[in-house]
């Protein structure tokens, strides 16, 4: 029955496809494939997430029943499960380590300093110092790939492109043990981006069963064989590294849908929600766990909440315009940073990092070191100011002791009722700063002078960092200079309106959101995950509105960080939205340039190895001669099948001469077709060939695609665009219009039941050829001497 199933499909797809001529003629006037990307392009690929159905697949499809597919999808839902737990014990021993490192850090400076602010200030610079070292060894030495937040680079690959080195097992070590190092020893960047890309390299290794170079792997769980379900996985872990991050899992599942896919199914946001809640469990478990003191600092830093809710409770009319300056800041200031970073990253790649590793490393220590004297010397600097009264049932303590979290650090002061503003914030983790730049109940802890030296130094600081050879996120950088603007804008509406229920708090956390929004164009996800992370429903409407100013802001200028970013790397991301030239063009002028080399059915092994030799396309169309002999179009052949076919060889045979489907017994099962998601697969070079072998014949009817997306040539490229991006394509033929149609399926035709006949719902207008056919033709004989009158 397969067989004859493969016979009919090839007969009816040599009604539907097109004539063309032989493939040593091939004419970019007759047929056109048009290629998301090649190989040796910047080093990446194309991925394939259009199934192909081939007859391996059919026969496959048709072995599996109802069983099987319940199996398939609890392994699905069960491998959320794991990507979730793995990805909670990530962030939780992450954040961890960093929070030990640095409370083990700040403790024993200030025991120093209380003898010599010159010794605590060496030992401060060499902790920091050995810190960023290893993080930047790791990454040099042991993992390049897990270099920068890695957002851009699972955009790519949830966008379709195959960059090497981004979801392997050292990538995620390097990403893990990297950011501890980075963020540990205090440098301007967070471990909030990294999480996502470590999330997505923990759902990739699950779904290929582990590492095979390092001997961690098990063929058991090596279920998902397609790039279409690797893609799942991979949308799953970005979900759980935000909502790992940020403690966010409504905010993680918006992440991944507005920011980094760019396909999504009603299917995948189930599962993309349950992966997001067991990260919340775990997260919620361990922080439990650690409640007891058996985590060292882990429990005075914590998890990012910045727990706004006794802060300001309602806003009045008034205050809207400093809210919308607010976001004007933030576009303009996000969009510089965009820009800013976009030449120290190109200066770096183009002629720095050029110099090899070790440049790399001392790059990334000489910043530590500026990073370390600047944090440490400018508190020394700024003098000490009073105490304020003490607010009761406050809970907060001025000053702070020596080495503690929290408000109102005493550094340098002449006496113990003093604090050093400019220490609170530079003497903290940055999640304790933030933190205190939210508090309320807080009024004039900071000065101006302050919170505007901490701006451009930080500011400045950010900017260097973020492109050096560590993992660095932008998130918690970006909320650290919005805060702080924030606050000197609420600064000024309190002392303007003289409202005591003003809370510059408030202010400081919608300069946050403002920054993020102008930098990372993000809207819906960031408004959640900053509703989620202050815990204060009441400011949902005032978020809303900086984040729609600022983006609009900074659109007006550049694009978004992240976008910036994968082009500066050489990623081809096909934008949601096609470009305004493209409404001019049509399919046949987008690929004039190409030269399509079209394969025979059947073909001699020699003719295989020598194109695919000869060149670096992806896909091949393959033709067919009719009885009649007309030349026809039956399918695309992949070049990974092809190499698969010679490497295999079961498959060759003697007869230049089509086999019959019938007699045919197919040696492959649907998965030897899959490339290996931690490597490149096979390659035309290391697959070796007799003289004997390069005489035989290759019958490619039962590998090839019967079914690939065509489009008409003189379709317009914006909806070619369209087309291409939201099926997820790798691969689209232009042909010249087809001189009859056999059919037209409407929404009717694809209300099946299961039983195979048509449902009962009854759609009041069909426009199905079959059915209204003899109707139809009627009608015309009627009106054709009416349409004779009107076109003579």
């Amino acid at each position: 029955m397969l067989s004859n199933h493969l016979q009919n499909g090839i007969e009816s797809d040599n009604l539907l496809w097109s004539r063309v001529p032989e493939s040593d003629d091939t004419s970019t006037d007759d047929i056109t494939l048009l290629n998301s990307h090649r190989d040796g392009d910047g080093g990446v690929n194309s991925l394939d997430y259009e199934v192909i159905e081939n007859y391996a697949y059919r026969e496959e499809q048709a072995h599996r029943g109802k069983l099987y597919v319940g199996y398939y999808v609890a392994v699905k839902w069960f491998f959320s499960l794991l990507i979730g737990i793995g990805t909670g014990l990530a962030a939780v021993f992450i954040n961890l380590s960093v929070e030990n490192f640095a409370g083990w850090k700040f403790a024993l400076t200030f025991a120093i300093i209380q003898k010599s602010y010159f010794a605590g200030f060496i030992v401060y610079l060499l902790i920091n110092l050995v810190l960023v070292f290893s993080s930047a060894y790791i990454i040099t030495q042991f993992a390049p790939a897990a270099a920068g937040s890695g957002i851009p680079e699972i955009k790519g690959y949830l966008n379709g492109i195959d960059i090497p080195g981004t979801l392997l097992f050292r990538t995620l070590i390097g990403k893990i043990f990297g950011s501890i190092g980075s963020v540990g020893g205090g440098l301007a960047l967070g471990k909030e981006g990294p999480l996502v890309h470590t999330g997505a390299c923990i759902a990739s290794l699950l779904g290929q069963g582990g590492s095979t170079k390092y001997h961690l792997n098990s063929r058991w769980p090596q279920l998902f064989k397609s790039d279409r379900d690797r893609r799942d996985l991979v949308t799953c872990g970005c979900a759980a590294g935000v909502a790992a991050a940020f403690r966010a899992p409504v905010g993680g599942v918006l992440f991944a849908l507005e920011e980094v896919t760019s396909w999504w199914r009603s299917q995948l946001m189930w599962r993309v929600f349950f992966t997001s809640a067991i990260v919340a469990v775990v997260v919620r478990t361990a922080m439990g766990w650690c409640k007891s003191g058996i985590c060292g600092h882990f429990g005075g830093g914590g998890f990012i909440i910045w727990d706004v809710s006794d802060g300001q409770d309602d806003y009045y009319f008034k205050e809207l315009l400093p809210m919308a300056v607010i976001g004007v800041i933030g576009g303009l200031l996000g969009a510089l940073f965009n820009q800013l970073t976009l030449y120290m990253t190109s200066w770096r790649r183009n002629s720095l990092h050029k110099k090899g590793n070790r440049v790399k490393i001392i790059e990334a220590c000489i910043i530590s070191c500026i990073t370390s004297a600047i944090s440490f010397g400018l508190p020394l600097l700024r003098k000490c100011s009073p105490c304020p009264e003490s607010v009761p049932d406050s809970g907060i303590e001025c000053p702070r002791p020596p080495g503690m979290y929290g408000n109102y650090v005493n550094f340098f002061c002449k006496t113990d009722n003093e604090y050093n503003d400019l220490a609170t914030i530079f003497f903290n983790t940055q999640d304790d700063a933030i933190r205190n730049l939210f508090s309320a109940k807080t009024m004039r802890e900071f000065s101006a002078q302050s919170l505007l030296t901490f701006l451009a130094m930080f500011y400045t600081l950010a900017v260097v960092t973020f492109g050096t050879a560590v993992p660095a996120g932008q998130f918690v950088p970006g909320i650290m200079i919005g805060s702080t603007y924030g606050r000197l804008v609420g600064m000024f509406v309190v002392r303007f309106y003289k409202k005591l229920n003003i809370e510059e708090g408030t202010y400081a956390l919608l300069g946050a959101a403002s920054f993020l929004g102008g930098s990372m164009r993000m809207t819906v996800s960031l408004c959640v995950i900053m509703v989620e992370i202050t815990n204060n429903l009441k400011l949902l409407p005032l978020i809303m509105l900086v984040l729609l100013i600022s983006k609009a802001v900074g659109d007006a200028f550049n694009e978004g960080l992240y976008e910036v970013q994968a082009r500066l790397k050489g990623i081809p991301l096909l934008e949601s939205r096609p470009k305004y030239h493209m409404r001019q063009m049509i399919a046949k002028e987008a690929c004039q340039s190409q030269k399509v080399i079209s394969l025979p059915r059947v073909i001699r092994v020699a003719d295989v190895a020598s194109i695919l030799g000869s060149n670096k396309h992806n896909g091949f169309p393959v033709i067919d001669h009719t009885r009649s002999g007309e030349t026809l179009v039956i399918g695309l052949v992949l070049r990974s099948h092809l190499l698969v076919l010679l490497q295999s060889k079961v498959d060759f045979q003697h007869s230049p001469l089509p086999c019959d489907p019938s007699a045919r017994n197919i040696r492959h099962s649907f998965s030897e077709f899959a490339k290996p998601v931690s490597s490149k697969g096979l390659c035309i070079e290391d697959i070796h060939l007799t003289s004997d072998d390069l005489e035989m014949y290759i019958d490619l009817a039962p590998f090839l695609n019967p079914s690939p997306y065509v489009v008409p040539e003189d379709m317009s490229l914006t909806k070619v665009y369209n087309l291409f991006r939201q099926l997820g394509l790798r691969h689209l033929f232009v042909v010249p219009r087809p001189s009859r149609v056999i059919g037209l399926i409407t929404r009717k035709d694809l209300l099946i039941e299961e039983n195979g006949e048509s449902s009962a719902v009854e759609l009041q207008q069909s426009t199905s050829v079959r059915g209204r056919y003899s109707e139809t033709a009627t009608r015309m004989d009627a009106a054709r001497p009416l349409l004779d009158d009107l076109l003579g």
